[in-house]
């Protein structure tokens, strides 16, 4: 599959276009005769929780009512505290040829109890843009903690042709400083490396990180005050990990049992352990179950439908149960075992994928006691919010979930939400269900952009629009590569150049994306516009390429062109711009310049004064 910057990114749905589901909250609420589990371990207790100002004010058992308090009585229900998945890819569908939905996948948490989530589908220009949706306030959602991710050269995380600005990467310290430099002035909530690439014995390993190197991205997060999570899945790569100094293993270990060394390891440094036993395990459903439908749409039901069963091969049978003992082993050993999913993967659903998570874990040996702790406090400690979230207690913020039913004693209770609030605010949970089984794709707000661009003339890699120049290629370790910088072309004039060269592979390819917004996540509305113009020259073979969205999602529109060594103008009609579907003028994302040629073959272009025209360009 071919991957690009608004592959990933188009099927957001901008917050601010949410209907509003989640109304304000009561000054006091009182929530009398549930059993509280309050997130610290503890057996369940009968108790009143009293909610004010979005924070839980009293717990007790003999609580006064304040007199005028919105009064609910939760009798034979059970009161946790908001769940959390700390590994999540919210722009990713888990179905294959369904596109993700931002939107959906937001409501599929809430719907679940599930109101804080790490996102690792994002990249640090997308942050800003996303963080202002969420504090817009008009459709307040989900807790989202955006990660900033790092691999090595040929690792984990740079073969999808995502480009270097997803996935830095570096081989040694002072490389390692660099990339540091760069992430955090993008203000991440945490650090993702994939630091590990085993590659289940079901394909060549990638590059692995060693502990140097580790090491020093984990002393400037730490120092940022910003917990690291890797991709590890080895034991030999948590040892290395744990040395370095993470905070988070990110996966679960499937190569080999934990070792005493490993466990040792983990104790000494306080390491949190998120087996993601979600994504691993063997079997699927021959059915969907009724949880899991109501919270994914209907294209996603229908594509989980026409699915045939994947065969299960002993190696991944055996690595699975290597899996379950590990966990097993670590939280008997005291290891703590928060929760994640790796929900978007394909069979992995947003929302439902952390239920079962807790499901999984009670099967890998854990009680459904240690299950709801681990997805509840020991969760909030890993990411470090435990401050305000994570517990029923004085001083925490409301985040609570009713379960019907009894899930510390019988985990598939916890299938059973009925009540979700959100800082206090009950979330009106059929209208949550009403948009996730919408038909359609999910809305994104459209802005009227500039005419011009890029001129090529700033010095800082951003276009005319304040955006930043990416890039992207065709997928896998031995991708086509590409370098792209300003030259001069007159006096006061600069181009973009392009160089290229075509991985020995079929259909080698190379982009220069120009995103519309910024981390394109809003989208551009182009309906004053009649088409594309821009200066050019070079060699190879060339498309203009169009992202937005087509009535079947996220869809890329292109027209082919062709040049010389020497200066041209060309102007491409926007009706020249052909998809598999038509495109929506108003959901626009951005452009993009690919090169490609015969493998191994090198290719260039020289480009400027891209621009949007509505009269005749000559």
């Amino acid at each position: 599959m071919k991957f690009s910057l608004c592959r990933r990114i188009l099927p957001l749905l901008a917050l601010a276009m949410l209907p509003a589901v989640f109304p304000a909250s009561a000054p006091v609420i009182a929530i009398r005769g549930a059993r509280v589990i309050d997130g610290s371990g503890a057996e369940a207790r009968v108790e009143t929780v009293i909610v004010r100002n979005g924070r839980i004010a009293a717990v007790g058992e003999d609580l006064a009512v304040p007199e005028g308090a919105r009064v609910i009585d939760a009798s034979g229900d059970t009161l946790l505290p908001g769940l959390f998945d700390l590994h999540t890819h919210l722009t990713a569908s888990a179905a294959n040829g369904v596109p993700g939905d931002w939107g959906k996948s937001v409501r599929a948490y809430l719907a679940c109890g599930v109101t804080t989530v790490n996102d690792f589908s994002t990249y640090g220009e997308m942050f800003a843009p996303l963080r202002q949706w969420l504090a817009a306030g008009v459709a307040p959602g989900l807790r989202v903690h955006f990660a900033a991710r790092l691999s090595t050269p040929g690792g984990h995380g740079t073969e999808s042709g995502w480009g270097d600005f997803m996935t830095l990467t570096a081989a040694t310290p002072e490389e390692a400083h660099a990339r540091m430099k760069t992430v955090l002035a993008y203000r991440p909530d945490v650090i993702k490396v994939f630091s590990d690439g085993w590659r289940y014995g079901a394909a060549p390993n990638l590059s692995s990180m060693n502990v140097e190197t580790l090491g020093a991205m984990v002393a400037d997060a730490h120092a940022a005050g910003i917990k690291v999570f890797t991709h590890t899945v080895t034991v030999e790569g948590d040892k290395i990990a744990a040395r370095a100094g993470v905070d988070v293993l990110a996966h679960g270990a499937g190569d080999a049992e934990a070792d005493e060394e490993l466990v040792a390891l983990l104790k000494a440094k306080g390491t949190f352990y998120v087996p993601t036993l979600a994504v691993y395990e063997p079997r699927r459903p021959e059915s969907v179950p009724d949880r899991l439908a109501s919270v994914v749409w209907p294209r996603v039901r229908a594509a989980m439908a026409a699915a045939a069963p994947a065969a299960i091969s002993p190696a991944r049978s055996k690595r699975w149960q290597i899996m379950l003992a590990n966990v097993r082993r670590l939280c008997q050993a005291g290891v703590p075992v928060a929760v994640g999913t790796d929900a978007g993967m394909p069979g992995t659903y947003h929302g439902y994928a952390t239920l079962h998570e807790l499901e999984l874990l009670v099967e890998a040996g854990l009680t459904p006691l240690e299950a709801l702790t681990a997805a509840t406090g020991v969760s909030a400690r890993a990411l470090g919010v435990d401050a305000d979230l994570g517990r029923i207690e004085p001083g925490k913020i409301a985040d609570l979930l009713l379960v019907s039913g009894r899930p510390d004693e019988n985990i598939a209770d916890i299938e059973k939400t009925h009540r979700v609030f959100l800082g206090g605010a009950q979330l009106d949970l059929k209208a949550i269900q009403g948009e996730i089984q919408s038909a359609s794709l999910s809305t994104v707000p459209a802005h009227p952009v500039p005419t011009l661009v890029d001129d090529m003339e700033t010095a800082d890699g951003r276009t005319s629009l304040g955006t930043l120049r990416v890039d992207s290629t065709d997928a896998g370790v031995d991708h086509s590569t590409l370098m792209f910088l300003p030259v001069e072309r007159a006096p006061g004039n600069h181009a973009l150049m392009v160089e290229a060269r075509m991985a020995p592979r079929p259909h080698p390819f190379v982009r220069v994306e120009l995103p519309l917004s910024p981390g394109a996540v809003d989208a551009a509305d182009l309906r004053g516009y009649r088409g594309v113009a821009f200066d050019v020259r070079g060699h190879g073979v060339f498309r203009l390429l169009l992202y937005g969205l087509g009535d079947e999602g996220a869809d890329r529109f292109e027209r082919p062109f062709s040049t010389s060594g020497e200066w041209e103008t060309l102007a491409v009609p926007f009706t020249e711009i052909k998809g598999r579907k038509p495109w929506d003028p108003r959901a626009v994302r951005a452009l993009a310049f690919e090169l490609s040629g015969p493998a191994g073959s090198e290719t260039w272009l020289e480009l400027g004064n891209v621009r949007f025209y509505t009269h005749q360009v000559h």
